[in-house]
This record gives structure tokens, C-alpha cells and sequence, in this order.
């Protein structure tokens, strides 16, 4: 059903859109969040293959269209964000099955282990391959974000499951055993 992949994708749209805002403020103290383990958790926990993976890969494309575009020895790297969030989806995806995956603590503990994992995918694209650092000051600020992000998604983690949960009830479209397949 294209419903479920459309509301969560808006749904991710939304929280990606905030986190946009969040940091232009933040900008002007050096500080960025990174939320990819959030905008990847809910679909590849509740959806169905193909349902999560086409929502995971429009968002991974939607932030993909906002972040600058690295070049790597006069190469270009395009798609860094649909790269990283397809294969935490598929592996997330793979794994729910042993888990309770309906659980929001679990969610959030998910959503936590796949942003540990895409930032510093991420980042080792964009800062060590695309314009080495001449200090070690890159690496605490690394580390600056990628706390100040953990802390963002513990926060934020409860209110965006919730949202995509109630998002689809308001569309009638419920969440059952139909997306235990792979299909």
C-alpha cells in the first residue's frame, strides 16, 4: 500500500525540515546535528521491505539534495546519505525480527546504534576523504556533534515514533503482520 512509505516519509520530511532549521542556528557556533539513525529507524522497524526501504530511500535523497557534495581527488561522491541510510535500513530490517520491535525504548536504543553508525560514515566522507583536517580540532568537534546529536535524538526519538505511529492511524492504515514479510 503507498500510503505507509508516503506518511513515513513526510513524517521524516517533517523532522528533517526541523532539524534544518535547528542547525542554521547553530551554525554560527560551529555545532550540527546529524539525526540519519532517527530518519532510518521507524521504517526499517515497522515497514515492510519494500515499503520502509522506498521511504528510506527518498529521505536518504531529500537530505542528499541539501548537503554539499564532496569530491574525493577531483571525483565527485554523490548519494553519501542514500549509501549509508540503505544499508542501515537493510541491516536494521534483517535484525528486527529477534528484537521488540514495537517497543519505543527499543526504537530509541535502535535509532541510537544507527546514528553511531552513519556519522562517522559520514564524516569520514566528508572531512578525512574530501578536505583532511590540518589540526586535530576536526576530531573534537566530530565528537562535539555526534554527542550533541545522541542527545538530540534521546529527546526527540519518543515524539517522532509517536508521530509516525498516530500519522498512520489518522490514514487508517494499520501496522500488522503484513509487515513481517519482505515484500
Amino acid at each position: 500500500m503507498y500510503r505507509r512509505w508516503l506518511i513515513v516519509f513526510a513524517a521524516s520530511l517533517l523532522l528533517w525540515s526541523i532539524v534544518c532549521q535547528v542547525n542554521h542556528y547553530l551554525a554560527p557556533y560551529g555545532a550540527y546535528l546529524s539525526v540519519g539513525g532517527l530518519l532510518v529507524t521507524f521504517a526499517a522497524l515497522r515497514l515492510n521491505l519494500r515499503n520502509g526501504l522506498t521511504a528510506t530511500i527518498l529521505i536518504a535523497l531529500a537530505v542528499d539534495s541539501l548537503e554539499p557534495v564532496p569530491a574525493v581527488a577531483n571525483h565527485l561522491i554523490f548519494g553519501p546519505h542514500l549509501l549509508l541510510f540503505a544499508t542501515a535500513h537493510v541491516l536494521i530490517f534483517h535484525l528486527r525480527n529477534r528484537f521488540p520491535r514495537e517497543e519505543t525504548l527499543f526504537g530509541l536504543g535502535t535509532a541510537l546504534l544507527a546514528n553511531l553508525a552513519i556519522f562517522p560514515g559520514l564524516s569520514f566522507l566528508y572531512v578525512e576523504l574530501a578536505a583532511p583536517p590540518a589540526s586535530g580540532t576536526a576530531s573534537l568537534r566530530l565528537l562535539a556533534d555526534l554527542g550533541w546529536s545522541q542527545l538530540f535524538i534521546l529527546i526527540a526519538a519518543p515524539w517522532f515514533f509517536s508521530l509516525q505511529e498516530r500519522a498512520l492511524e489518522l490514514a487508517h492504515v494499520e501496522l500488522a503482520e503484513e509487515d513481517n514479510r519482505f515484500y
